[in-house]
């Protein structure tokens, strides 16, 4: 009785909808059979082929991988170097910065790409400081050259807030002894972090890796905002054809595209796991 109000939101709204676009993605259900969505034909993988062979989608895979292999390692290097740092201080200080880098992460991502989106303009801050040192900078948003990495930019520093205080908590759980043991025997400050910190906060890395890997293979909010995955879908992510897919009324192959994506982040996932388990 006590679980029955999840259970029924959860199959609700989430098992029931899940259920649903996998069967829609083996149909050939458009828009225009909504009314009748059970008189459609069963086409088996064939909206599967039609993913994997479009060339918008794969433009986008390549879009989405890019952020990701960007984005993921940078995101995790500066929190880690931030963790570290704000451990090494006094609690008030590290309470203050601390929530002045997870500010973004609570702020709504569409006033963060709003502004960003601002800022990348001919006439922008980062274009007016670049000048200010003798630098033209380009139109960051509008060149398919640096579009995306303008976008991975912007979801880098609102992501390094979360990730620190994941870190900064698994830096924290290390026992004192542990360092202290170090220390006698005679371990300097490189050899107590690489062979102490490190290896006791595997957990916590992995935990970090596939939260943000998870997170920035479904980006979205960034592009759709930003960019709208222009120019020349140069910044069009998965997630984004997939809703481009729906809005354009092919919803069997948006819902094939949206299980790609899952199947994408199952595979990550397991690829890390498999990875931080033999050093752990």
């Amino acid at each position: 009785m006590f679980v029955a109000p999840f259970v029924l939101t959860f199959g609700t709204f989430g098992l029931i909808p899940l259920v649903s676009s996998l069967a829609m993605a083996f149909t050939d259900l458009r828009a225009r059979d909504i009314r009748t969505p059970f008189n459609v034909d069963f086409v088996g993988f064939a909206n599967f082929v039609t993913v994997l062979t479009d060339e918008s989608f794969l433009r986008a895979l390549r879009n989405t991988l890019f952020f990701v292999v960007l984005g993921v390692p940078v995101t995790l290097f500066i929190a880690l170097v931030l963790a570290v740092l704000l451990n090494s201080v006094s609690r008030r200080v590290a309470t203050f910065f601390r929530v002045g880098y997870y500010i973004p992460v609570i702020t709504t991502i569409v006033a963060v790409a709003v502004v960003w989106r601002l800022m990348y303009q001919d006439s922008g801050v980062i274009n007016t400081i670049l000048g200010v040192i003798g630098i033209d900078g380009p139109n960051w948003l509008s060149d398919p050259n640096t579009a995306l990495v303008a976008i991975t930019v912007m979801a880098v520093w609102r992501n390094i807030g979360g990730s620190m205080v994941i870190f900064l908590a698994g830096l924290q759980s290390i026992p004192s002894e542990v360092n202290e043991a170090a220390s006698i025997d005679g371990a300097n400050a490189w050899q107590k972090f690489f062979r102490v910190t490190i290896p006791m906060m595997m957990p916590t890395i992995l935990l970090n890796t596939i939260l943000i890997t998870t997170g920035y293979m479904q980006f979205f909010d960034e592009p759709f905002v930003m960019t709208n995955g222009g120019p020349l879908e140069s910044t069009t992510s998965i997630a984004l054809q997939v809703y481009n897919q729906f809005k354009y009324g092919n919803y069997s192959v948006g819902a094939a595209g949206a299980y790609i994506l899952f199947a994408l982040v199952g595979i990550l996932a397991i690829i890390q796991f498999r990875f931080f388990r033999q050093r752990t």
